[in-house]
């Protein structure tokens, strides 16, 4: 069906989104922008953040702000987030939603869920968790409350289907943020050809992030000046408080180490960058696609990191390394405070990694052949317009009757529309 038969088709959607990470607001955003191309008179509310708002999404609270991972993370803000699920959940009663979106977040987003099932609302699931990873057995509330996952990564789809949920690959959204963002060509020539080997160092995009990895990875930064004092070190944090935390974390004697510090440059940093220094998390996958080596850290709490070990199911966790059988993106995991023997080990083993890389060219044009083999594979634009044409396709259906839902038909044949 053509963007002009959609347009033609069908009326537009009320669509309410539940995005809760810096990451989800950006793909959320495009979402929204690809329905938008086609059915303009869709409209969009609900929680998430500042990009989804630019987008056109009417914003009921910024869930963005709340982001966090971990359990013990997690306790601290609980009274909040039920008061903002209920908040969600008002809007259902009232009749002023025609679907739910749910991105990422799943602690969060399984009540939200819940909540619009109880109102009979069609709920689809961008950017899944990743179940076949950790938390298998919640494959049951994912059967429960959400009718239609919409699957990032190739064996995503399989595994939710021999679970029975309903599951359609897309694509990830991510290669199509990296294929709309422009890059500032005037920092890229500022910074390029000064012959050094430079080094992105990606501290993460949420606060409590940003704390616990980036004074590791500083010591991985002092270590690797003294071994390597011809690299230069480029610091990519995703947003001014970031990077003025950054600098306050430095010392005095810092001062003749080559680093610098932007806000909000990440991709032109990426691609300056001979290797790279990064936290675990999306932004692998931007690393794949420019064929950029890298060393991946995360760090736990003593707390996640116990709960960890009892529920994740798998051995690495950043995606390209999920996407082959082979380790693209070595990993190093540490635990407990910042100077715990955990976190001394994984800086040690950082450091020995990073200055093979920025030692051995060879190593690191292996290393990139590994990842621009995996990027021809999967590092392709299209899952925002692959998500938007198959959720305002399934929407029609609806509007039309013709389509139940998760078994609960008496509750989702005939729906009653309000029109304006």
């Amino acid at each position: 069906m053509s963007d002009q038969d959609f347009q033609e088709n069908f009326m537009g959607q009320r669509i309410f989104f539940s995005v809760g990470e810096p990451s989800g607001d950006l793909h959320a955003a495009n979402l929204i922008r690809a329905i938008q191309k086609v059915s303009p008179s869709s409209t969009f509310r609900g929680l998430g953040g500042s990009r989804m708002i630019q987008a056109g999404m009417e914003l009921d609270y910024d869930l963005t702000s709340l982001a966090v991972m971990g359990f013990a993370e997690v306790l601290p803000k609980l009274r909040e987030f039920f008061r903002v699920a209920n908040l969600a959940e008002q809007s259902f009663a009232r009749g002023e939603v025609d679907a739910v979106v749910l991105v990422d977040f799943p602690g969060f987003n399984w009540h939200i869920a819940k909540r619009a099932k109880k109102y009979g609302l069609p709920v689809f699931y961008y950017l899944p968790p990743q179940l076949w990873a950790w938390g298998g057995w919640r494959v049951r509330k994912m059967k429960r409350y959400v009718d239609h996952v919409l699957c990032n990564l190739p064996f995503e789809t399989p595994w939710f289907e021999k679970r029975g949920v309903d599951a359609h690959f897309v694509g990830h959204p991510f290669f199509d943020a990296v294929a709309q963002q422009p890059l500032d060509t005037k920092f890229i020539d500022k910074w390029r050809n000064n012959g050094r080997l430079q080094v992105s160092v990606l501290p993460g995009s949420r606060d409590h992030e940003v704390h616990n990895i980036w004074p590791l990875q500083l010591e991985v930064i002092r270590k690797l000046a003294v071994k390597h004092p011809h690299a230069q070190f480029m610091v990519a944090a995703l947003k001014d408080s970031h990077a003025l935390w950054c600098r306050s974390q430095l010392k005095a004697t810092d001062a003749k180490i080559p680093l610098q510090i932007f806000a909000g440059k990440t991709s032109e940093v990426i691609e300056l960058s001979d290797c790279c220094l990064m936290k675990s998390g999306s932004v692998s996958l931007e690393l794949m696609a420019r064929g950029k080596p890298a060393a991946v850290m995360y760090h736990l709490s003593q707390t996640t990191y116990a709960m960890a070990k009892l529920l994740v199911k798998c051995k690495r966790m950043s995606l390209p390394n999920l996407m082959t059988e082979e380790l693209v993106l070595p990993e190093f995991l540490s635990h407990g405070k910042l100077n715990s023997c955990s976190a001394h080990k994984a800086i040690e083993d950082v450091t020995a990694e990073m200055s093979h890389m920025l030692s051995d060219s060879d190593y690191r044009t292996a290393q990139r052949r590994k990842l621009q083999q995996l990027a021809s594979q999967f590092a392709k634009p299209g899952a925002s317009s692959a998500a938007a044409r198959f959720i305002l396709g399934k929407l029609s259906k609806l509007d039309e009757g013709t389509l139940p839902i998760d078994g609960e038909s008496s509750m989702h044949v005939a729906r009653t529309r309000q029109v304006a």
